[in-house]
């Protein structure tokens, strides 16, 4: 049986996140900026047509944030996060096969549903999403992962379509494709669109019927797996357990630079906690760590930026052990007579934890340590994040990053349960 994919895509996720609790906002240009506030990393549809762009300072738009009384939020990644979970688990109602491909989107594999009509099917997911998370979608189905992408887009863009987009049930692809610019095409970069359009191609159908000795030659072997997708080959399959990371990172701009030894310790013993804590949700343990810093280039005085990486003796996920090590890291590297705006800790070369490589003159009593951690992580799952912490994190942490904007934890904290008043 050939295989059918759909890709079920929240529309402006961020920003309708803030909506679904806030429905006074329903139409109005809603931006959702990184952190510090800094750049806009999120927009809705009413935003986008006032010509805010993506990563734009938000310094920069000011102005127009006030002419058109633009709705502004600090990124809330906890709310986010939680808004995602719901949608997944929604989706898992109407089919058990799903790859969650990225915070908002997930495919699924709708195989076995070919005695319904998938438009119709596709509808009634929308509607349910929508009905028990308050979140919009757009579904796009095809044979192919890629010409599933290029369904969807085209739901999200068409009106007439509801939202959703079955390509298998289109009576004229090659006219669809000849419509889609070759840069909208999954997979396809900045560099190979550059490529591509030197060579007179321009569009997806375009791309569809390149000649695969070409695309091997040009683009290699991924290239010419998304030539054999656009073909309605299917070459991706459905990843239902994603591959274990390969690293992990906590990197962050200070709310104000730091120019101490002592708060750049602060920062870095308290990112290197939260990589601790990515660790142990996933079950993994770090052997290289690498430390870093840097000024602000875009700040006028003296610039300097560095990094240091170090081999862990033991892999571990502890926080005492990665914070020791993080200390050690950024002494090596910190100078004096600098105002740094970010640092960050970065854990490679990952194992599982149940696999790691004892040390002949490792002295720590690593079962204590994990019993440790064990209470370290039940206190704080209770409580809030942070609520139990290492005394190098630091009290006050004024170089923690601001969010003036930022709403409330709807979702995961009690006391900021939204009230409905009569």
């Amino acid at each position: 049986m050939p295989p059918i994919f759909a890709l079920v895509d929240c529309n402006n996720f961020y920003a309708s996140c803030e909506r679904v609790f806030a429905p006074r906002l329903e139409g109005k240009p809603i931006i959702v900026l990184s952190n510090n506030d800094g750049c806009v990393v999120a927009r809705s549809n009413e935003a986008k047509a006032l010509g805010i762009a993506m990563g734009v300072p938000e310094f920069q738009i000011r102005p127009l944030i006030r002419a058109h009384q633009v709705q502004v939020f600090s990124s809330n990644y906890t709310l986010y996060g939680d808004m995602s979970q719901r949608v997944m688990e929604t989706l898992e109602q109407f089919c058990p096969d799903l790859e969650i491909y990225s915070i908002d989107e997930a495919f699924l594999s709708l195989t076995g549903f070919t005695s319904r009509n998938l438009t119709d099917y596709g509808r009634t997911i929308r509607a349910t999403v929508k009905r028990w998370t308050g979140l919009p979608v757009s579904i796009g189905i095809a044979e192919t992962k890629t010409l599933a992408k290029i369904a969807n887009r085209i739901a999200k863009r068409t009106p007439d379509t509801g939202g959703v987009f079955d390509l298998l049930a289109c009576s004229d692809r090659d006219a669809l494709l000849g419509r889609v610019p070759v840069e909208d095409v999954w997979g396809i970069g900045r560099n190979h669109t550059r490529l591509l359009n030197q060579h007179g191609i321009k569009t997806a159908l375009q791309l569809r019927e390149v000649d695969e000795q070409w695309i091997r030659k040009h683009l290699g072997i991924v290239g010419l797996r998304l030539v054999m997708e656009l073909r309605g080959v299917s070459c991706l399959d459905l990843e239902e357990c994603p591959a274990p990371k390969q690293s992990l990172t906590c990197s962050r701009s200070f709310g104000h630079p730091i120019s101490t030894l002592a708060e750049m310790e602060e920062a870095v013993s308290s990112y290197a906690s939260r990589v601790a804590e990515k660790l142990r949700r996933g079950r993994l343990a770090g052997t290289v760590m690498t430390v870093s810093l840097t000024t602000n280039e875009f700040k006028e005085g003296p610039q300097y930026s560095n990094s240091v990486t170090l081999n862990l003796s033991v892999a571990t996920d502890s926080t005492a052990d990665l914070i020791k090590s993080s200390l050690r890291g950024i002494r090596a590297i910190y100078k004096e007579g600098y105002n740094y705006k970010k640092a960050g800790v970065i854990l490679t070369s990952l194992v599982p934890a149940s696999q790691t490589q004892a040390d002949l003159f490792d002295a720590q009593d690593r079962v204590k340590s994990k019993r440790l951690m064990s209470a370290l992580d039940a206190v704080n799952d209770r409580w809030g994040a942070g609520t139990l912490h290492y005394a190098s994190s630091g009290i006050t942490k004024r170089w923690k990053a601001q969010f003036q904007h930022r709403s409330p934890a709807y979702t995961t904290d009690w006391a900021a349960l939204p009230i409905v008043t009569a």
